[in-house]
């Protein structure tokens, strides 16, 4: 068949593509939609500054539950964690010594010989004031009783004591006291003996677990960092170092603190003339590592000792004297040492160690400053390394 010339002729049309259809933008992720209603920037229940405190109410709330559960589960277990206090303070005031007994021997038998020669210094000392008091006791116990007759003496002839009867009348209703409160202070008696014993059971834990802290204390440390994760190793050594720094810090500045203070009390006790003045410095000494106890306890014991031996006079010039001591210990040593290692103001201290014996006795007093400045240290350091968040983590969570 033949085909007409206007025959439509149909062309292939293989390659001829489809008009594309413009497809809508995707909203912005971060941008916020006009037509939705925007939050109310006034003062009414839902604004910024309700929802940020009602934020930081809420983790005040956890903070302060999770410090009540550490204070509970301490209490549970009060005589270990002493223990591992003492450990501590013991390793922070040996480990310099046993770094330069290591120079001419092995490390662990330097650290051994650190030890050793701490317990013979504090044992030593310990001797030489029990025995101080014991070869004079008897003299000591015949001046007592003069230095009190003496004081007795010198109250009755102030006005307001003199109604209240002589020294005979004092000594027969101070027996008859004694008598009617014998029982109970005899089980306080026990009780304080019970004491005792959980405390030198806690000394001898803390002396084992010195040991292993002294001669294998960098690869425990190592172990806890394997339970880790491996990209926040850097983290947790340096938070640890900066707690660990402010702890023996903290130890130390005390160790030269209570030093001090057994010496200005052993040069004046000298000067004025009290007996056993030297003995009298070591107390002092012992007591500083004792917050508020400690020094009011060496005042007390310094005080009688001049009573007995100079008579009531003296006796006031010892305890003015041991006051001005404690008042330099107190408002320059600590604030000049212990302040500094621990970067902390001395008005924290004082507050943190008066909170401390509130909530723990004598316990609290002892741990709260290190503590303290611990945590202080450690909140600081992770502050400062924080790592910021990476630029444009916005985009690309919107991409994705």
């Amino acid at each position: 068949m033949a085909m007409t010339a206007d025959a439509p002729t149909i062309a292939p049309t293989t390659t001829a593509e489809s008009p594309t259809t413009p497809q809508p933008a995707a909203p912005d992720p971060v941008a916020p939609d006009p037509g939705a209603a925007q939050p109310s920037q006034g003062t009414t229940f839902g604004a910024p500054w309700i929802r940020a405190t009602g934020d930081l109410a809420w983790r005040l709330v956890g903070i302060v539950a999770a410090v009540a559960v550490v204070f509970y589960v301490v209490g549970l277990v009060q005589l270990v964690f002493v223990a591992l206090f003492l450990a501590l303070v013991f390793t922070t005031v040996l480990l310099p010594l046993g770094d330069l007994y290591d120079r001419v021997m092995p490390r662990g038998l330097a650290m051994a010989a650190s030890l050793l020669t701490a317990v013979l210094a504090v044992g030593g000392l310990v001797t030489y004031v029990v025995s101080s008091v014991v070869s004079r006791w008897d003299e000591l116990a015949t001046q007592f009783g003069t230095g009190l007759t003496d004081l007795a003496v010198l109250l009755t002839d102030i006005p307001l004591l003199a109604g209240l009867g002589g020294p005979d009348e004092w000594l027969a209703d101070g027996g008859a006291w004694l008598q009617e409160n014998g029982g109970a202070y005899a089980g306080t008696a026990a009780e304080s003996a019970g004491t005792i014993a959980e405390g030198a059971t806690a000394v001898v834990l803390a002396i084992f677990c010195t040991v292993f802290f002294l001669t294998q204390g960098s690869r425990m440390w190592q172990w806890v960092l394997s339970l880790v994760p491996a990209d926040r190793h850097d983290r947790w050594q340096t938070a640890a170092s900066a707690g660990w720094t402010a702890f023996s810090g903290f130890t130390r500045g005390m160790f030269f603190v209570a030093l001090a203070d057994g010496a200005m009390a052993g040069i004046f006790l000298s000067v004025v003339g009290v007996p056993l003045a030297l003995p009298l410095s070591v107390v002092v000494f012992l007591g500083a590592f004792v917050p508020m106890i400690g020094p009011v306890a060496a005042i007390v014991i310094s005080v009688l000792v001049a009573l007995a031996a100079k008579g009531p006079v003296l006796a006031l010039v010892v305890l003015i004297g041991m006051v001005v001591v404690a008042q330099i210990d107190a408002n320059v040593l600590q604030p000049l040492i212990t302040g500094k290692q621990v970067s902390l103001h001395p008005v924290v201290m004082a507050l943190v160690v008066a909170g401390g014996s509130v909530l723990g006795g004598l316990l609290g007093a002892v741990v709260a400053v290190p503590l303290t400045a611990v945590t202080w240290a450690v909140f600081s350091t992770l502050r400062r390394t924080t790592p910021a968040p990476a630029q444009g983590t916005a985009a690309t969570h919107g991409a994705d």
